[in-house]
């Protein structure tokens, strides 16, 4: 399909307002700076597939977390069946460094733990950082309300699980 001029300058515009989102996406998702490069290109391509069939009965950040999320949890699931396959580097039980743009050790520490976390719940936290409520939440995911909030419990204890180990 050949996409016009002004198709193209408004997807470019909509990009633009959404970079920090796919950024923060695909740095839940890759720890390697180069991973997540090839990360935010290929949620940028599915978003430019899906560009003309935006759905605007959808918030266009609902829509775009929705985009960015699916993306990087198949990103993630090639990753995991590509290094099953290859030599694990790392030792059980070692948690990967996350590259982190801040010298904040809070931060730093959290972005680990979720990293701990299982793809569907590393989207649930991400879009919670964001500020989304347990609605918006449960639209981008595909998930009741109610499944939110009990996801939200029990990554809650996991979370706590963890900083209380790690002390």
């Amino acid at each position: 399909m050949k996409r016009t001029q002004q198709q193209e300058a408004l997807f470019i515009d909509y990009l633009e307002s959404c970079k920090k989102l796919i950024a923060k996406v695909a740095r839940v998702y890759c720890k390697d700076e180069e991973e997540r490069k090839d990360l935010m290109q290929d949620i940028t391509l599915q978003l430019w597939k899906a560009f003309p069939n935006y759905d605007d009965t959808y918030a266009v950040s609902t829509w775009t977390y929705r985009i960015a999320l699916n993306t990087s949890i198949s990103h993630l699931r090639k990753v995991t069946t590509r290094s099953a396959v290859q030599t694990n580097k790392y030792s059980e039980g070692e948690i990967m460094q996350v590259e982190a743009e801040t010298t904040d050790e809070n931060l730093e520490h959290l972005y680990r733990a979720i990293d701990l976390l299982k793809p569907v719940d590393k989207a649930v936290v991400v879009l919670q950082l964001e500020g989304c409520s347990n609605k918006e939440i449960a639209e981008v995911m595909g998930l009741s309300a109610s499944n939110i909030s009990t996801r939200k419990l029990r990554i809650k204890e996991e979370l706590k699980s963890h900083f209380e180990t790690t002390k």
